[in-house]
């Protein structure tokens, strides 16, 4: 089972690209002329290799305080009828962590995660 929470990467023009799911290809043509790219989502890591580019990866060997802060859920809000926005998981409403847990599909390793910050919360 994967265990990556985030695949991404900052270029040396300060642009963050991220892919959130597999087959997530997601290119940048920096300042510099260079293209960086980021793929595989939170199934695999491929990336381009510059030394320039700053590692944003994110797994759950990080520990939980480095997770919750890289961790983001997609929402359209309550209802539904907002624009997609993504929120950290420890910016997340317990009620909403508890409800994303009921849905089928999600990926492991974000339940995992969540669960685990119910924990934290729990335990402070």
């Amino acid at each position: 089972m994967s265990e990556i929470i985030r695949n991404a990467m900052q270029t040396p023009d300060g642009t963050i690209i991220e892919s959130r799911h597999r087959h997530d290809y997601v290119s940048h043509e920096d300042a510099n002329g260079k293209t960086y790219v980021v793929d595989g989502g939170l199934d695999y890591f491929r990336q381009t290799i510059h030394k320039d580019s700053i590692n944003l990866n994110v797994t759950l060997g990080d520990g939980h305080e480095v997770v919750r802060d890289a961790m983001t859920w997609g929402t359209y809000g309550i209802n539904g009828d907002q624009p997609l926005t993504y929120i950290k998981l420890k910016d997340m409403d317990t009620a909403h962590i508890k409800a994303v847990l009921e849905i089928a599909g999600v990926y492991p390793q974000l339940k995992k995660a969540m669960r685990t910050e119910l924990k934290y919360r729990s335990d402070k």
